[in-house]
């Protein structure tokens, strides 16, 4: 039981460090991130719980839309957007959140 309880709390902190840590992204054309659409500019990705949130540089606006949090074997070298064209429109799919084991699905 005590082995459950260390593991569960172990589980908590990590979901609390990576809800902490902010992410940056520069999205070159405009692109739809599940529901929300994103324009052209830099950005601060915040992970929390299962939204991610979307936060302009030099804007005090931001964009919430879920997500599928995921964790990967591999740990992930630098955040990258993973994107395609869905008609005229780009969405985005996935990112990989740099320093971390764990990637975004939309």
């Amino acid at each position: 039981m005590k082995k459950f309880f260390a593991v569960a709390s172990l589980s908590l902190l990590s979901l609390a460090a990576l809800s902490a840590k902010t992410y940056d992204i520069t999205l070159s054309n405009p692109v739809k991130a599940g529901d929300a659409q994103l324009k052209a500019g830099h950005y601060t990705l915040k992970v929390e719980g299962s939204n991610a949130i979307f936060t302009e540089v030099g804007k005090s606006k931001s964009v919430t839309t879920p997500v599928k949090v995921q964790s990967t074997d591999k740990k992930f070298d630098d955040t990258r957007v993973h994107s395609t064209k869905d008609g005229g429109e780009e969405r985005i799919n996935e990112i990989d959140l740099g320093g971390s084991k764990t990637k975004l699905g939309f």
